[in-house]
């Protein structure tokens, strides 16, 4: 186990090369990639802390905000023809709301919906935030007994706008992350 946190990002764009002196990892974009990455990482070292930092779109906090995500939610699972709960894997002894992420004092917290789509849809707003990773990551974290801690820059409304939002607010998450990790001794 190593005593440095490791810093888990899915685009190189998101640490725009802020965070010298962390040890930083990029998983690329989706579930698969980030879960494939942090596990192949993982076979190698055991960090004393995941951080996963990044964008996600959010319906219910204004752009610039950052959102301490201590629960998650796949919300691209659905199986309810086969008599499912909407977001549950199937035979999966996992819980539909992960409950896996550390919490900040001072921090807004919520809920994290990941899925393998870029949401601008209504059903955006059954979370605080959307993002396409740290589902993965959680669970990743919480089968190898990991402590998780994730923080998202609102980055877009989660809505016909944001593809917009999202380029334009690139340039400010990097900046911002590392202030809301400094300030949380990290």
């Amino acid at each position: 186990m190593t005593d440095k946190p490791l810093l888990v990002f899915a685009m190189e764009q998101e640490s725009q090369d802020v965070f010298s002196g962390h040890q930083v990892l990029h998983t690329g974009i989706g579930k698969v990639n980030a879960t494939y990455t942090l596990t192949s990482h993982l076979a190698h070292t055991t960090p004393s802390l995941v951080i996963n930092l990044g964008t996600a779109g959010s319906r219910k906090h204004a752009s610039g905000t950052i959102i301490n995500c201590t629960q998650f939610i796949q919300r691209d699972m659905d199986a309810t023809p086969l008599g499912f709960e909407k977001w549950q894997t199937p035979f999966s002894k996992d819980p539909v709301t992960l409950a896996h992420g550390m919490s900040i004092a001072g921090l807004q917290q919520g809920i994290c919906g990941s899925g393998d789509s870029f949401d601008t849809s209504e059903a955006a707003g059954h979370f605080d935030v959307v993002d396409m990773e740290a589902f993965a990551l959680a669970l990743i974290c919480q089968r190898r007994n990991i402590p998780f801690l994730c923080l998202k820059y609102i980055s877009d409304g989660a809505n016909d706008d944001a593809h917009l939002d999202f380029e334009t607010s690139l340039r400010q998450t990097a900046g911002q992350l590392l202030t809301a990790l400094k300030t949380a001794g990290y």
